[in-house]
């Protein structure tokens, strides 16, 4: 690419491609990590360099343990994004947050399992690698989410600024009992895969924010029949458009962004010795981590 790229969008369930996007390229990249889950469709959006992604793939060929989120977010970094978008779809846990309308959250509670979940834990290098603790006490950009609560407010679907996202392994639904252990908890929404896309694109030092679009009310609703699949589908369907004009919005307000806030989430992160950090270990993660071994 000549030209950096500084916003991307991940597009979820029921939104694999930006209508809005012009002077369309396809970039296939392979990354330290392995394949991301599809190309990536560039272009422009209100005169800006856009990447697009469809997280699951296009057709929504794999499944949310299968995602290989690591090589998706690098794959993003090596276009050059500062700026990355989600747009999810989540179940409600409580009454005022309803199917169809948008969540901006504000914090994470991981409930997935055997994710690679990081960069820098790489069982390919032994016990001889780098090791790295970033912060994420607050997992999502709050300037870039203040961002995406505006363009969404813009569109006039209700939108709801700030709660609590659980990510659950999936790729089934939730029990009855499970959905009123994560209500009880203080949980707001819920879905499959903010996590780890979150603590990743914090260690690739992204802005990272999600539009998480309610398709349904979970299943401790009693007077709401059981989510399904058609459900959801038929939702978020219904919601797409909005979904596309509020991350357009949201790219019009980047335009004359600064840096990503987060562009030195490492710098007090890095804990291995760097004198001891083998070259090949370093290597793998050169595009994250290597400004801070010259």
């Amino acid at each position: 690419m000549t030209e950096k790229i500084r916003i991307g969008v991940i597009g979820g369930s029921g939104v694999y491609q930006m209508e809005a996007l012009t002077d369309i390229e396809e970039v296939t990249l392979e990354t330290p990590f392995g394949a991301p889950s599809d190309a990536y469709v560039t272009g422009r959006v209100a005169g800006q360099r856009v990447a697009f992604l469809a997280r699951h793939g296009r057709g929504h060929r794999i499944s949310p343990s299968r995602l290989n989120h690591r090589a998706n977010i690098y794959g993003f970094k090596m276009l050059g994004v500062e700026y990355l978008i989600s747009v999810s779809a989540c179940g409600s846990l409580r009454e005022a947050i309803a199917p169809g309308h948008i969540v901006i959250p504000d914090q994470l509670f991981d409930r997935t399992h055997g994710r690679a979940s990081s960069f820098f834990d790489d069982p390919t290098v032994g016990t001889d690698g780098l090791v790295v603790h970033v912060s994420v006490a607050e997992p999502f950009c709050p300037f870039l989410s203040d961002i995406c609560y505006a363009a969404v407010e813009e569109t006039g679907n209700p939108v709801h600024k700030g709660g609590s996202f659980v990510t659950i392994e999936g790729p089934r639904f939730s029990t009855k009992a499970e959905s009123r252990v994560f209500r009880q908890w203080g949980m707001d929404i819920i879905g499959m895969t903010t996590t780890p896309e979150a603590q990743l694109a914090r260690e690739a030092e992204m802005s990272y924010a999600v539009m998480a679009h309610v398709t349904d009310y979970d299943v401790w609703h009693e007077s709401e029949q059981p989510v399904t699949v058609e459900m959801v589908v038929q939702t978020l369907l219904h919601n797409a458009e909005v979904a596309k004009q509020a991350v357009a919005g949201a790219i019009r307000r980047l335009a004359d962004a600064g840096p990503s806030p987060q562009a030195n989430a490492l710098r007090d992160a890095i804990i291995t010795n760097r004198a001891m950090v083998r070259p090949d270990v370093l290597a793998k993660v050169e595009l994250i981590a290597g400004k801070y071994f010259r």
